[in-house]
């Protein structure tokens, strides 16, 4: 007996990356940025959203979508700043995906927005493989990780449009070489920046702010 082979996971990105052009098209329209920001758990992904909403809160109107295995506590630290943040739990899932995002921004007024966050699920692994209608995708990759990172999990990275390293106030504890990682990353992806940062300090915060405005005019 004969039987066919169907490839679930090809059929499955296919029509996820059919929703994610969907979603930039309408995002487009509005005139509206969207950036994923894809890291590890504990990186500082929340950290570093909240400080770039205070400094762009009186210039643009933003809104932030949570992803998260389970909880609402980044939700709810990013709503004290008055911004919306809409919340998705994926239930154990490792990654969002565009049909999520898609329902997200059905809560959001786009015609009233400039900028989008979209703060991944913690995981360096499948969420490189789900295209969100994003704009820009942010690496965020701290120090305490190690700068292999880009050689154990290449496909995060070969997507990014811009790697931050995270942390590096406390780059005298760990053994990161900060000065040979940008050539680690340019040999997996030569177009990515790379902004040293730190979003406890602010150091080369002004460097992402920077890059956010350009990316926005």
């Amino acid at each position: 007996m004969h039987g066919k082979t169907v490839s679930v996971k090809k059929d499955i990105l296919s029509a996820n990356s059919k929703t994610a052009e969907q979603i930039r098209s309408g995002l487009d329209k509005h005139h509206v940025r969207m950036m994923n920001i894809l890291s590890s758990p504990g990186s500082g992904k929340t950290s570093l959203i909240m400080k770039t909403i205070n400094r762009f809160k009186d210039l643009y109107t933003i809104a932030v979508i949570e992803g998260d295995v389970a909880s609402s506590i980044d939700a709810e630290r990013i709503s004290r700043l008055n911004v919306r943040a809409i919340q998705i739990n994926t239930g154990g899932g490792c990654h969002l995906d565009a049909n999520m995002i898609e329902k997200a921004l059905t809560d959001l007024e786009l015609e009233h927005l400039d900028l989008v966050f979209i703060e991944n699920v913690g995981n360096l692994v499948c969420t490189a493989e789900f295209d969100l209608g994003a704009h820009k995708n942010v690496v965020i990759l701290s120090i305490p990780e190690g700068d292999d990172k880009p050689y154990k999990y290449p496909a995060i990275f070969m997507e990014a449009d811009i790697v931050l390293v995270n942390k590096i106030d406390v780059i005298p504890y760990f053994d990161f070489d900060l000065g040979m990682f940008p050539e680690v990353l340019n040999g997996i992806n030569p177009s990515a920046t790379v902004l040293p940062i730190s979003a406890k300090s602010g150091e080369g915060l002004d460097d992402w702010f920077a890059w956010i405005e350009q990316t926005l005019t």
